[in-house]
């Protein structure tokens, strides 16, 4: 068994039946299996179909519910807090972007407060769903605690990604993506897969010396040992890790404090039944502020001016948020999606054990 490219077709329909054989429903599957194959052609193999297994645990644990609905705690002309039951992140913050942009349409904002949810794989997907309406999106999510915050030994706070999407007059969107530490435990867990050593700077023991070898790092942060990831900026303040350090408590206290969901070290504590990730989604309608095709032509221009501007010696070319990942995504729908030898046992093995085969390439 080796490694092997896969159309994404094919991915989406495995990912689909093996959430259908757990007792997930088929709009549910879809929406799951949507999620994990856009990451994967998107070239963000860590929140991709690697990860299936995490789910696929998930649910079989307990600590996922296959049959939860998402439900509307609190409604106002702006707001919603919303319920994910204890069910599949993806299916919570699909839920959750939708009534966002509802409300969006008649008030112009809508704001999504989401507890009882899980990992929900990249906030990108949510972030570009508004799109489509001429609107501007928003997500963020809080995690279990992996990062190590400035001065301290011990992570507290998680990974919590922010994702900005914007619509351009330009070939593609604006779509800022990430996490607010320097790597995310997924990218950890890919340099695991391929029995790579990480570079210095991504991670800290529980001296706060640096740690390169990802399976230890992984054993650290499952076990909540001491040590851990850094916040995006790196270690201390000289590159300006508290910033990193901010972004990441801001992200917990609007996706965790606010919503009311678990935050901090609580979010997914070995002494609690479920993790009760909390998520933030929000809609902005452009049309409320200036015509679109106007606001277009503006990020037009800002991008022309960013994209034109001189260039370092050296370097071919200057990218916007998003352009490489679409880039990506382009040319892996025509070749495929390669997946690591590591990755395709995995997949092999779940789908023996669902009744679900995943034919080797």
């Amino acid at each position: 068994m080796s490694a092997g490219r896969y159309s994404d077709k094919y991915l989406f329909d495995f990912a689909k039946r093996v959430m259908l054989s757990l007792g997930v429903s088929e709009p549910d599957s879809d929406r799951f299996a949507d999620v994990l194959i856009t990451a994967d052609l998107r070239g963000i193999a860590s929140h991709g179909i690697g990860r299936l297994s995490r789910y696929v645990d998930g649910i079989r644990s307990g600590k996922i519910d296959p049959r939860a609905h998402p439900s509307v705690l609190v409604s106002t002309p702006t707001v919603s807090v919303i319920s994910g039951g204890n069910g599949l992140g993806q299916v919570a913050a699909n839920f959750a972007m939708e009534q966002a942009i509802e409300k969006a349409r008649v008030s112009g904002v809508g704001l999504s407060f989401v507890r009882d949810s899980n990992h929900f794989g990249i906030a990108g997907y949510y972030a570009m769903k508004p799109l489509s309406e001429g609107m501007i999106g928003i997500c963020m999510t809080n995690a279990r605690p992996l990062v190590v915050h400035t001065f301290s030994r011990r992570a507290v706070l998680g990974t919590n990604p922010i994702s900005v999407a914007v619509p351009t007059g330009w070939r593609y969107p604006f779509v800022l993506d990430m996490a607010t530490s320097v790597i995310t435990s997924g990218r950890v867990e890919v340099y695991e897969r391929l029995s790579r050593v990480m570079p210095v700077g991504w991670c800290v023991d529980a001296d706060g010396r640096p740690a390169v070898d990802p399976a230890f790092v992984l054993d650290s942060i499952r076990s909540r040992r001491q040590g851990g990831l850094l916040p995006l900026g790196g270690d201390k303040e000289e590159l300006g890790g508290h910033k990193g350090y901010g972004l990441a408590m801001l992200v917990d206290i609007l996706s965790g404090v606010l919503s009311g969901a678990a935050f901090g070290l609580d979010v997914g504590s070995p002494d609690s039944s479920h993790h009760n990730v909390g998520h933030f989604l929000a809609a902005l309608d452009i049309r409320m502020i200036m015509p679109v095709d106007e606001f277009k032509s503006r990020m037009r221009r800002l991008i022309d001016m960013l994209k034109n501007s001189p260039r370092q010696v050296g370097a071919g070319r200057i990218y916007i948020h998003g352009e490489k990942e679409f880039e990506e995504a382009e040319k892996r729908a025509i070749e495929g999606i390669l997946l690591p030898e590591k990755v395709v046992k995995t997949l092999v093995s779940i789908g023996e054990s669902v009744g679900v085969p995943f034919e080797v390439s």
